[in-house]
């Protein structure tokens, strides 16, 4: 259940223009730092057939995640709430699997991949994600029921002194938590990308003879989308 206290400012103009921008970019850069994780993870291990099932795995999560987080900022909760509410689950659902199974193929990899250390800082940041998302949860229930004939997730506004306050101060704060324990687990990439060179190869190749150019010197480009060196 995802209450999306964290898109309250985003929900009007013109913060909502600003908000979508930002979580579109942030889900950009996702992508593309989940991807690169791995590929790193395939190059390190290439023949372990379990690891690289993992490896899948949590790169389709990853990817879920970032479409969530697209939903959430292009759909916001006083226009199409239920969207909205899906993006949510999407983003932080598939997000918070997607650091479990970085968790879990960290802890397969150590100790000649991975040092113990790092395993255990991602098994305290993955702690720290699934409390959040509980303690969220249970304050939405929470607020939910103490809360009767009023649409929760459209209101913007809180008072102290209203039924349900404690509740809802409880859940932004998880919500808030658990969004801020998936950017420490990217933090935990810089020192893995710093061991590795990223790059892009073209190769030209020669026209097909069966084919007919206008123009003879016609090259065909192919391009491998990631060519990592450790």
């Amino acid at each position: 259940m995802y209450p999306g206290y964290c898109s309250d400012t985003g929900s009007i103009a013109p913060e909502r223009c600003l908000f979508g921008v930002m979580l579109t970019i942030s889900a950009f850069l996702g992508v593309v730092t989940m991807f690169v994780r791995y590929k790193q993870v395939e190059a390190l291990i290439p023949l372990e057939v379990t690891i690289r099932r993992w490896n899948k795995t949590g790169l389709a999560l990853g990817m879920i995640s970032c479409f969530g987080l697209c939903i959430v900022a292009n759909f916001q909760k006083t226009v199409f709430i239920y969207v909205h509410v899906l993006g949510g689950i999407l983003s932080f659902g598939f997000g918070a699997l997607y650091i479990s199974i970085q968790t879990i193929l960290s802890y397969k990899m150590q100790p000649h991949i991975h040092g113990k250390q790092i395993f255990w800082i991602r098994l305290v940041v993955l702690l720290w994600c699934w409390f959040s998302a509980a303690s969220m949860f249970f304050s939405t229930v929470v607020l939910h029921s103490e809360i009767h004939g009023v649409e929760v997730l459209k209101k913007l506004h809180w008072d102290p002194q209203e039924k349900g306050f404690t509740a809802h101060i409880i859940c932004t704060v998880s919500e808030w938590s658990l969004a801020f324990s998936f950017v420490t687990f990217f933090f935990t990439y810089i020192r893995d990308f710093q061991n590795i060179c990223i790059h892009v190869q073209v190769q030209l190749q020669e026209p097909d003879p069966h084919t007919s150019w206008p123009d003879s010197e016609t090259r065909h480009e192919k391009s491998l989308l990631l060519a990592g060196s450790l």
